[in-house]
């Protein structure tokens, strides 16, 4: 197979590339010094997991047997290095070309400095979110095979992360954050959602949670969820605006469940059931699921039987 290629078309297949790589595309700029290392971020995202939940995650590349010694070196090295892509990132997208690299340095370093004294608080709205799955799943064994074996906890512990990014303005960073997190989970939940504390999430494949949602303590959401906007092709015009739900405390969302718009509040203490589809507001203390769904049951001579779910009836999907 080797022997029927020849070197000259290959030459050709290259030199045809390289000239593409000069049609004046955005996609042509080869610059991957200058641009956030998504390699690195995962690495950063890994060490800020371990100083959030010290002794769960394993930290094999420091061999020190004083904790706080080998917790001191892993934060200052995830310091540095969140410095690095910060400093980075200040020179992309629409920040491109306002700050000097000096000025992009300094301001890095102080966005680090407040990122870091926040850690104490994720932790804290960690703690709750943990409790809350313990408390919402009779399948838990305890807490720490939630921390360990949960994605949904691990997505939401991604975005508590990413969101206070996302608070200071980084550009880019906090993204490419929660979609490493959508990538290992099945779990969308953008950085810019504001989540209140007790948030559990179960089972969780397939939940999307749109960039201005904004959700309550105690909520509950189940897989297949979507929390988004009623419609993108206003594209750029709207952004910055609010496109998705608010989801007031106390609120239970089953499988498959939509809701969408935003100026759609769903009220404290509502039941939205398996496979609805919400697009205007919900009273507080409602139960909200589908009407009359049918079953056939069909056997090998052709007869069926059909099932009426009576009104009143309430239908809502969990695993």
């Amino acid at each position: 197979m080797h022997e029927l290629i020849k070197e000259s078309e290959v030459e050709k297949a290259v030199q045809t590339i390289f000239a593409d790589y000069n049609g004046g595309k955005h996609i042509d700029n080869i610059d991957i010094y200058n641009r956030p290392d998504q390699a690195e971020i995962q690495t950063i995202l890994q060490n800020l997991i371990r100083v959030v939940y010290p002794g769960h995650f394993r930290d094999r590349t420091h061999k020190i047997y004083n904790p706080k010694n080998s917790f001191a070196i892993l934060i200052e090295d995830t310091f540095y290095h969140l410095h690095k892509q910060v400093a980075i990132a200040l020179d992309y997208c629409k920040l491109r070309g306002t700050m000097t690299s000096e000025d992009r340095k300094i301001e890095s370093y102080r966005i680090c400095k407040e990122f870091f004294a926040k850690i104490p608080q994720v932790r804290e709205f960690l703690e709750t979110d943990l409790h809350a799955a313990y408390d919402g799943d009779p399948a838990a064994g305890c807490l720490d095979e939630i921390i360990l074996a949960y994605p949904g906890l691990m997505a939401t512990t991604i975005y508590r992360i990413a969101h206070e990014l996302y608070l200071l303005h980084v550009p880019v960073l906090p993204r490419l954050m929660t979609e490493y997190a959508h990538s290992k989970t099945g779990i969308d939940i953008h950085p810019g959602a504001t989540i209140g504390k007790y948030f559990f999430i179960d089972h969780g494949t397939g939940i999307v949670i749109g960039e201005t949602a904004v959700i309550g303590k105690n909520v509950k959401i189940y897989q297949g969820v979507t929390l988004g906007a009623l419609s993108t092709r206003g594209g750029q015009r709207l952004s910055g605006k609010k496109r998705h739900p608010t989801i007031l405390d106390n609120v239970t969302i089953y499988a498959g469940a939509s809701i969408l718009g935003g100026e759609t509040v769903i009220g404290e203490n509502a039941i939205i059931g398996g496979n609805t589809f919400i697009t205007s507001s919900i009273q507080a203390n409602t139960r909200v699921s589908i009407k009359n769904p049918e079953m056939d049951f069909r056997t090998a001579s052709n007869h069926y039987k059909k099932l009426e779910v009576k009104p009143g009836d309430e239908w809502f999907y969990v695993i």
